[in-house]
């Protein structure tokens, strides 16, 4: 087949456009030079303008040079993608890659830095994100209510399921039949602080595993979330059926409630971002799955930020106060505040959002 004489009949113009030579590369190489020649200068001044925001010297632009920023972006974009069409020189290519990437994190990259960052997650940021879980937590909530309540059943109509959901090894004395001194004694603070922080640290890792894992297992609908819930929560419900069988779950309480305010408000929030992604996945609305899980996972992500922060706390109010102090009203003291400052931080702390950088809530 005669691909040339094909080519004409295709071609409405006829043959004679195509019949001019290619382009020499010594006639492309000089108009490279020519187009790098015409744009050095706004190159130049835009390097010099990056490289002073590269290194915090807002103070020494000129309100020319902010002003002239984004034109001086847009046109080392333009000869960007000008070059690379037509450009055979390599050197001034890379160099101008690199500037449009530069400008790029300028003009419209991020701007926070770690420590802004820091500042505007705990100044509203966390709280935001926590707010828009609500429906979660409830669900959530419910579910861990509804755990307790299964493992009080359980080993009040089964003694025996008290060991099937108290860790072996972790009664310290607290089993069924134990007397109401010896439930107490499990109680009494430590009589030295040796050792403590290797505890709070230990403390510290356990929590945290619970609560990732809580979150981890929310891309199955949320369901292995939920469950997890419930068991973790059925071993509260079995404890609180023991005390409460000699008398002194009253002092159970206070003595969880030191940590328990921080800890157990951690979980619920663990489980709430894992169920969040679940339940953006089974429902996605208007939105693709994927774009809807997407968007599901930034929102809890940043919510299991904070969920460290708390493990953090918990573990040393587990490790120290818990430990130290004695008294069931001083006990309950600490955790009411705890209690009241987590729902008064995410439920009543409504800043304005401060940022368009800042992650939506």
């Amino acid at each position: 087949m005669n691909f040339t004489a094909l080519a004409a009949r295709l071609n409405p113009f006829g043959q004679r456009r195509n019949s001019a030579a290619p382009l020499e590369p010594v006639n492309t190489a000089l108009r490279s030079d020519r187009f790098r020649l015409e744009r050095e200068a706004d190159w130049l001044r835009l390097e010099a303008i990056i490289k002073r925001m590269e290194q915090g010297k807002l103070g020494r632009i000129s309100d020319e040079d902010l002003l002239a920023l984004p034109a001086l972006y847009r046109t080392a974009a333009s000869s960007l993608a000008a070059m690379r069409e037509t450009s055979l020189d390599a050197a001034t290519l890379a160099y101008l890659e690199q500037l449009v990437l530069r400008a790029w994190f300028q003009v419209y990259g991020p701007r926070l830095g770690f420590f802004r960052w820091l500042r505007e997650f705990l100044l509203g940021g966390w709280s935001r994100a926590v707010r828009a879980l609500s429906l979660d937590i409830l669900i959530t909530l419910g579910v861990m209510v509804a755990g307790v309540i299964a493992g009080w059943l359980l080993v009040a109509s089964d003694p025996d399921w008290y060991y099937r959901l108290v860790p072996a090894g972790s009664g310290q004395g607290r089993v069924p039949g134990a007397s109401a001194e010896d439930l107490l004694a499990t109680l009494a603070p430590a009589d030295e602080i040796g050792g403590l922080s290797t505890f709070a640290a230990y403390l510290f890792s356990n929590n945290a595993g619970v609560c990732i894992l809580a979150f981890a297992l929310g891309f199955a609908f949320g369901i292995p979330s939920l469950m997890l819930m419930v068991h973790n929560m059925a071993l509260l419900g079995a404890l609180l059926w023991l005390f409460d069988g000699q008398g002194v779950v009253v002092e159970l309480a206070a003595w969880l409630s030191v940590h328990g305010t921080t800890e157990l408000f951690g979980i619920l929030l663990s489980g709430a971002a894992g169920l969040h992604i679940g339940r953006s996945m089974a429902f996605p609305g208007d939105q693709s799955v994927l774009a809807s899980a997407a968007a599901a996972g930034r929102r809890s992500a940043l919510v299991m930020v904070g969920v460290v922060f708390m493990m953090i706390i918990a573990a040393l109010l587990e490790a120290f106060p818990r430990q130290l102090v004695a008294g069931t009203p001083e006990r309950f003291a600490i955790g009411g505040v705890m209690l009241t400052f987590w729902l008064a931080y995410f439920f009543l702390y409504a800043p304005r959002k401060p940022s368009a950088d800042e992650p939506a809530a």
